[in-house]
C-alpha cells in the first residue's frame, strides 16, 4: 500500500454544517478513523448486548444467503458466517472493507468483499439473496431522497421474491424532538469513546467521536424519522414492515437509541 496516499485527517472545509452530500462518507472514513472504529463498537460487548437477534430473525425466515451492504469493520458479516450463513460483504468505503477483511482473517474467516455504491448495487453484485442487512446507522449517509429511493429499490431488486431487508437507524425522532440521550447499551459499546451531536437541524445531524487519546472525528448524517423510513420502504415495494426499538418489539417512541426495520418483500401468511 502506498502510505503517502493514506488520509489521516477529515476535511469538511470552512463550513462543516453545510456539507450535506451523499458522497461525503467516502471522505469521512479516513484511514485513522477506521483504525479506531472497533474501539467504538467493542465487538465482545456488542455480542453480549444484541445477542442472537439478527441471527434468529434470519433463521426464522429460512434465509441462507445474506448480503451485508454496510459491512464496516466486519462485525455482522463475521457473526453471520460463524452462524452458518453464506455472506457477501459490501461497503462503499475501501478503507472499511480492508479493515473488515483483516478482522475476519484474524478470526479464521475469509470475507467475500465487494466495494459497491448502493445506488448502483446490482451493477457490482450479480446474484440474488435471501436477505440484505444494512446496519450501523449507515442508511443515514444518504442525504438526497432520490438516493434513498434508488438504494432501497436496488436492495429490493437484489432480493429473491420472498427476501427480507433488515435496516437500522438512530432514533433521530427523539434527538430532534427531545434532545440527545443515548445509553450506548446496544450499539456503540466502547467505554473509552464519547459520541455526541454537535449540530442538529431537520437536514443534518453532525456527530463528534472523541477517543481516549484525544483524537476527534466527525460524521455528517441525515436525520431520518422512523415513519419516513417506513414509508419509503413501502413505496419501493416492501409489503410488510416490523420496527423494533433496541431489539424490543414494544417500546416508547422516545426511549430506544436505535430502530431496527425488518421489511419483507412478499406478504407473509398469517394462517397457521
Amino acid at each position: 500500500m502506498n502510505t503517502s496516499s493514506i488520509k489521516t485527517k477529515q476535511d469538511y472545509g470552512s463550513d462543516p454544517v453545510s456539507v450535506r452530500e451523499t458522497d461525503q462518507y467516502r471522505a469521512e472514513y479516513v484511514h485513522a478513523f477506521v483504525q479506531k472504529w472497533d474501539s467504538l463498537i467493542d465487538w465482545n460487548a456488542r455480542v453480549e448486548s444484541e445477542g442472537s437477534f439478527f441471527i434468529d430473525k434470519l433463521k426464522a425466515r429460512g434465509c441462507r444467503q445474506v448480503l451485508d451492504v454496510a459491512t464496516g469493520t466486519g462485525f455482522h458479516s463475521v457473526r453471520l458466517l460463524e452462524a452458518g450463513f453464506e455472506v457477501v460483504s459490501a461497503d462503499g468505503s475501501a478503507e472499511m472493507l480492508s479493515k473488515a477483511f483483516v478482522n475476519a482473517r484474524s478470526r479464521g474467516h475469509v470475507l467475500r468483499t465487494v466495494q459497491a455504491d448502493w445506488r448502483w448495487l446490482n451493477r457490482d453484485v450479480h446474484q440474488k439473496f435471501d436477505a440484505i442487512i444494512c446496519l450501523g446507522n449507515s442508511f443515514t449517509h444518504l442525504f438526497n431522497e432520490n438516493d434513498r429511493r434508488k438504494a432501497l429499490a436496488e436492495f429490493y431488486a437484489a432480493l429473491r421474491h420472498d427476501g427480507v431487508l433488515i435496516l437500522d437507524q438512530r432514533n433521530y425522532d427523539a434527538l430532534m424532538d427531545f434532545g440527545f440521550t443515548c445509553t450506548h447499551t446496544y450499539y456503540y459499546c466502547g467505554t473509552n469513546v464519547s459520541v455526541k451531536p454537535v449540530h442538529v437541524d431537520k437536514g443534518l445531524a453532525r456527530f463528534e467521536y472523541c477517543f481516549s487519546d484525544g483524537d476527534k472525528y466527525f460524521l455528517n448524517m441525515f436525520p431520518l424519522r422512523k415513519d419516513y423510513t417506513e414509508r419509503l420502504m413501502h413505496e419501493v415495494g416492501f409489503q410488510h414492515i416490523e420496527t423494533y426499538g433496541d431489539f424490543q418489539e414494544t417500546y416508547r417512541e422516545s426511549e430506544p437509541d436505535f430502530f431496527i426495520h425488518i421489511a419483507e418483500k412478499a406478504y407473509q401468511s398469517t394462517d397457521e
